[in-house]
C-alpha cells in the first residue's frame, strides 16, 4: 500500500505541475516535488537496475501444492515428502509440501537451532531439572537425572543423536526459563524463517494436537539450521562420548548413537550419493519421520524429507528412491 500511495503522489504533483508550469516554461514551484529523483530512489522508474533489487525467496526452493514424481515411486507408504536441490533452488520431488503433520523428533531441528542461535558459550554448564527428568520410561531420552550437570555443547548431541527428549527440556528451560517461554521463541524464530503454517508447544516433539509443521516448513527451519557450522557438524556424527557430573558429584560416562541408519549403516546409501546427516523421528501420531541433508553425484546440495511413513523400512526405502530418482 506504501508503494502505491507514493506512485499516486508522483503522479499528482506532475500533473500538478504541467497545469502550472505550462509544460515547463513558467517559473519553477518552490519546493517542486523532485519526481525522477524520487521514483528512482524507491525503484520505480527504469532508472533502477533490476539486478540491483532483492527479491522475496530469491534463494529458496518454491513449488506449487501439487505432487512431482509420486507416480514412480511407493508414494503410499508415507503421508508427505519432498526433495529440494539447494543448488537450483527446485523442488524435484513432492507429495503434500503444505499439508499440516506432527513433526516427531524432527521437530528437535529447531529447537537445536534457536539454542546455537541464542548461547554462544556451548560450554556453559546446565542443570537438568525434575522436570526435564521426568520423562515417559518408554519415550526417547538420554536418561538425564535431576541435578545432572552437563555442558550445552553435549546437551545439543543428546538432542540431536539420542534424540533426547530429556535433553530438549533441559536445552529450554536454560535457555527460556520454562518450556512455554522457549514454544514462544519457538514460533518467533519459525514464523522469522517462513515457515508460517507451523506451530510448536514443546522442544521435543512429543505429541499434542497443537504441535505441527509441514514438509515446506521444515526445509525451510533444517535448510536456515544448517547455515551454522556446528549443527552440521553435530548432525553428522555417528556417535558421540560424553562425560558429566550428576547430582551426586560423580563422574557419569555414556556414549550416544546416531539414530540415522544411513550413518549406522544399516540402510545403503544410493549409489553416488554422499550423507551428511539430519534428524529421524517417530511417534505413533506422527509415524516414522526422516529429515535429511546429503550431496547428490553432482555434488549439488540436497534437503530430502519424508514425514508420516508408515513403517522405518518403508522410511528409508522411499527415501532412496526419492534420491536415486529425483535428486540427481
Amino acid at each position: 500500500m506504501r508503494c502505491i500511495s507514493k506512485t499516486i503522489a508522483v503522479v499528482t504533483a506532475l500533473v500538478l505541475a504541467l497545469g502550472v508550469s505550462g509544460c515547463g516554461k513558467g517559473k519553477p514551484l518552490a519546493g517542486a516535488y523532485d519526481v525522477y529523483g524520487t521514483a528512482d530512489a524507491l525503484g520505480i522508474s527504469s532508472a533502477a537496475l533490476a539486478e540491483d533489487k532483492t527479491y522475496f525467496a530469491s534463494d529458496l526452493c518454491v513449488s506449487e501444492d501439487i505432487a512431482l514424481g509420486t507416480d514412480t515411486t511407493n508414494s503410499q507408504v508415507a503421508e508427505g515428502a519432498g526433495v529440494f536441490n539447494l543448488a537450483t533452488g527446485e523442488v524435484t520431488y513432492a507429495k503434500n509440501l503444505y499439508e499440516r503433520l506432527y513433526p516427531a523428533s524432527t521437530t528437535k531441528v529447531l529447537t537445536a537451532y534457536i539454542a546455537l542461535k541464542y548461547c554462544e558459550d556451548l560450554d556453559v554448564f546446565v542443570t537438568v531439572s525434575e522436570n526435564a527428568a521426568n520423562q515417559a520410561s518408554d519415550s526417547s531420552v538420554c536418561d538425564l537425572k535431576a541435578g545432572d550437570i552437563v555442558k550445552l555443547r553435549d546437551l545439543l548431541y543428546g538432542l540431536m543423536l539420542r534424540s533426547g527428549n530429556d535433553a530438549a527440556i533441559a536445552i529450554a528451560e536454560h535457555i527460556s526459563g520454562s518450556v512455554e517461554a522457549f514454544a514462544e521463541l519457538m514460533n518467533q524464530e519459525a514464523a522469522a524463517i517462513g515457515a508460517t503454517q507451523s506451530h510448536f508447544v514443546n522442544p521435543n516433539g512429543l505429541p499434542d494436537e497443537n504441535h505441527y509443521t509441514t514438509v515446506y516448513d521444515m526445509y525451510l527451519i533444517f535448510a536456515k539450521a544448517l547455515e551454522n557450522e556446528t549443527f552440521t557438524d553435530i548432525i553428522s556424527t555417528k556417535s558421540y562420548d560424553v562425560v558429566y557430573t550428576s547430582a551426586g558429584n560423580k563422574a557419569v560416562e555414556k556414549t550416544w548413537e546416531n539414530t540415522n541408519q544411513y550413518l549406522t549403516g544399516a540402510t545403503e546409501t544410493p549409489e553416488g550419493f554422499s550423507i551428511v546427516g539430519g534428524k529421524t523421528g517417530t511417534t505413533g501420531d506422527a509415524g516414522y519421520c526422516l529429515v535429511l541433508y546429503s550431496y547428490n553425484p553432482k555434488g549439488n546440495p540436497i534437503i530430502s524429507i519424508v514425514f508420516k511413513a508408515d513403517g522405518k523400512s518403508n522410511l528409508y526405502l522411499l527415501m532412496n528412491e526419492m534420491l536415486a530418482g529425483f535428486a540427481n
